[in-house]
């Protein structure tokens, strides 16, 4: 089945790194992304033993970032996928708190940064890890005009 030099899952290891800051917390920086616009972003934090391997997100007050999937790697560190819809430019954040099942004294804090321009300056340079999903719902409605007739 396919020869052994060449990998077709290598698409999905691209993920962006969390960052550990002084605080104990995680940064992980999405680069430039584009306002009004839904994208899938993967991210790796890096060595956490004390998290444990059955992890869940808490509830998030964002309605802008979802957490889809959290798994372990090999290397002892978390994957996270995430989809995360801009709404307006400038240095935005999110926070989410990642817990151990059945253990929510022990927990670590992931910021999600990203620059976000207007949609009409051009189409940034995605990190890996990050992927454009489309546009969002929203941002199409108000630029045509025939979807508002019944």
């Amino acid at each position: 089945p396919g020869s052994p030099t060449r990998r077709d899952d290598q698409s999905n290891n691209a993920t962006l790194i969390a960052i550990s800051e002084k605080d104990g917390s995680y940064l992980v920086k999405a680069g430039f992304l584009k306002s009004h616009h839904c994208y899938e972003i993967v991210f790796t934090v890096p060595d956490v033993p004390s998290l444990g391997r059955e992890l869940c997100c808490l509830p998030l007050s964002s309605i802008s970032l979802r957490v889809h999937r959290i798994t372990s790697t090999l290397e002892g560190g978390v994957k996270v996928t995430c989809e995360y819809r801009t709404h307006q430019e400038g240095v935005l954040q999110e926070e989410i708190t990642l817990v151990t099942r059945g253990k929510k004294d022990t927990c670590i804090k992931v910021r999600l940064q990203a620059r976000v321009i207007d949609p009409h300056h051009g189409t940034p340079m995605l990190l890996e890890g990050v992927r454009c999903l489309g546009a969002r719902k929203g941002a199409q409605e108000r630029h045509s005009s025939d979807r508002k007739r019944i």
